[in-house]
Parts: structure tokens; C-alpha cells; sequence
């Protein structure tokens, strides 16, 4: 997808006004958060979801581990939008506040023979970790502060410019890039695809953008992208699947609207996901 066809499949959801209707960001958030989790295991669908947000009604068959991890990433989110909303620079200190927050009920402390750390503080790795049974290893933990101190340099010197020398495209770019930098670092022994996702999500919801979310049916492509990254150093096709992916998301919602105002000609991709 180029960027003419990105940027035109923006404008139409745009002048569609989603945003205008009523509870649209908070359901949108509510999706977000159900398919960010379901990258990583969880089972449940953005109607427990709800229930669980809105009511307080645990969901019939799913885990407690699932559930807490929800309502940890909800939360993670809430307060990811309180500071995008301040412009708050990207630091150490911020990455950690919001790991401890995703970990908060699923994390715990981790002792090892570099040390003893807790993933629901958002502490730092101190271990070597691997991506699953034969994967790469990730980059050594001692390397781990100072790789993620470039990282928040350089996210904080670009976001900058965008923000002051606005690009919708570009902004978007620099969002899938620091999703990607920011999971090859791998700095927490657990999280690392949920905040990766959010940080792309941080920087998208600083620059007023509609947020990106890679849907769970995707899933395979998506780890595929993100591998050939880490164990080849090919940026190019997740930063391409990510753009579109996006467009995908964004067309069946404006597909979708057209058949709810009865527009008969109009065929759903996918359908809801719920």
C-alpha cells in the first residue's frame, strides 16, 4: 500500500466522523486492548471485555490470569492517554511506570543469579531471554539500559519534529518504528508485546491520530514481520504490514458503517469481531 492509498482511506474514515459518536473511543479502546492481548494468549472477546470494563462481571470459562491481564492493559492505556495528552517526553522512568501498570496483577519478582528483579514494578530484565523454544536470543540484558536510554533519544528527538512540523504519514512511521525498536529491545521478561503495541498506541494518541491495532487473526503475518526484523534486520516489511493492516482495520469500519446507514452495495471484509 502506498502512502497516496493510505492517506486516502484516512481521509474517508475521517469525514465519516466516528469519533463523534457516542462511546466510539471508548469501545475503540476496549478493542484495542482484547486484541492486544489476545496476541499473547488470552481468550477473551471484546463482549467479556465489556462486561468485565463496564460491569465488573467476571467472563464464564476464562482464567483469572486473562481477566487481570485485561484490566492491567485497560489501565496501562488510561493512564498511557493522561500523559500523551501532556506531551510527557518518553523515559526510562515512563516505560517502567507503564510496564508496572500492564504487569501490575500478572507480574511478580524474578530471582536469578544476576540479581532479583519485579516485572509487576516494571523492573528491567535481568536475564537473558530467548523468542520461545528455538527462537533468537534477545540482546544481553546488561545491554538492555543503555540501548533503551538511545531509544528514548531518539523517539523523543523525532516525535518532536513531528509535533512541531506535523506529517500524518511520518507520524505513523515513527509510531510502527518504535513499536518495532522497542520489542527487539525486549526489556522486561514479560509485557514486551503488550507495551511495544502501546507505545506505538502513545505516540499515535500524542499526534491525534487514530490508533492502530494489529487484530488477532493477523497474528501470524505479524510475528512473521517482527521476526524477519530481528533475525535479519528487515524494518521494511513490518513497518509495511503494520501500514497495511491499519488501512484494512480502518476500510472494514467504514464498510461496515455504510451497511448500517443501508447502503446495500457494500460487503463487510471480515465482519465484527467480538
Amino acid at each position: 500500500m502506498n502512502k497516496k492509498e493510505f492517506l486516502n482511506i484516512l481521509m474517508e474514515h475521517n469525514k465519516l466522523g466516528f469519533q463523534n459518536q457516542i462511546d466510539y473511543n471508548k469501545f475503540y479502546l476496549y478493542s484495542i486492548v482484547t486484541h492486544s492481548t489476545a496476541i499473547e494468549g488470552s481468550t477473551m472477546t471484546e463482549i467479556d471485555n465489556q462486561l468485565l470494563f463496564d460491569e465488573g462481571l467476571s467472563a464464564k470459562g476464562k482464567s483469572i490470569i486473562e481477566q487481570n491481564m485485561n484490566l492491567d492493559l485497560k489501565a496501562a492505556y488510561e493512564r498511557s492517554m493522561e500523559l500523551a495528552k501532556a506531551h510527557t517526553p518518553i523515559s526510562i522512568g515512563v516505560l517502567k511506570h507503564l510496564a508496572s501498570l500492564v504487569m501490575r496483577r500478572t507480574g511478580g519478582e524474578v530471582n536469578v543469579f544476576s540479581g532479583s528483579f519485579d516485572s509487576s514494578r516494571g523492573d528491567l530484565r535481568l536475564v537473558n531471554v530467548t523468542a520461545g523454544a528455538g527462537g533468537k536470543t534477545y540482546m544481553n540484558y546488561l545491554k538492555v539500559p543503555q540501548k533503551l536510554e538511545e531509544f528514548c533519544k531518539e523517539i523523543n528527538e523525532r516525535r518532536k519534529e513531528l509535533l512541531e512540523s506535523p506529517d500524518i504519514y511520518e507520524q505513523y512511521k515513527l509510531s510502527f518504528y518504535a513499536h518495532l525498536k522497542l520489542v527487539t529491545i525486549h526489556p522486561w521478561v514479560d509485557g514486551n508485546g503488550r507495551m511495544s503495541r502501546l507505545i506505538m498506541n502513545h505516540l499515535q494518541n500524542e499526534f491525534g491520530l487514530i490508533p492502530s491495532k494489529v487484530i488477532k487473526e493477523d497474528k501470524g503475518e505479524y510475528i512473521r514481520t517482527l521476526k524477519l526484523y530481528q533475525e535479519e534486520g528487515l524494518e521494511e516489511p513490518f513497518i509495511d504490514f503494520m501500514f497495511e493492516e491499519h488501512a484494512k482495520n480502518l476500510q472494514e469500519e467504514i464498510e461496515n458503517y455504510k451497511l448500517s446507514m443501508g447502503d446495500d452495495e457494500v460487503k463487510p471484509r471480515r465482519g465484527f469481531r467480538r
